[in-house]
């Protein structure tokens, strides 16, 4: 569990980075730049075992359409789960809500 909490830390930009945000971006365009940031620093300490290619598929499309594809990337294995928490945290502490991430399963 700790683990998981240091890790989330870690993939968030510094504190001074957020305060210089340029004008001409949208907040959502603002947000996804920084959660897009983040994802492949999870990825290399996460790594890519137990992640399916279907989660990372819906993933990259939620990131091709600027974070703003209402994509259902469904946590699955433990792998996922935990890379899927990791990510919520960190794009939480980088000034995103919850519902900003695509980790949702349907029906």
């Amino acid at each position: 569990m700790i683990r998981f909490f240091v890790t989330a830390a870690l993939l968030l930009p510094p504190v001074a980075g957020l305060a210089q945000t340029p004008a001409s971006r949208d907040w959502n365009s603002e947000k996804c730049a920084r959660y897009a940031e983040m994802w492949p620093q999870a990825l290399t300490r996460f790594g890519r075992a137990g992640l399916s290619p279907e989660f990372l598929e819906r993933h990259a499309t939620f990131l091709d359409s600027g974070c703003r594809s209402r994509v259902e990337v469904c946590p699955r294995s433990p792998q996922e789960l935990a890379l899927a928490d990791a990510m919520t945290i960190a794009a939480m502490n980088a000034g995103t809500a919850s519902s900003f991430v695509p980790f949702r399963c349907g029906g």
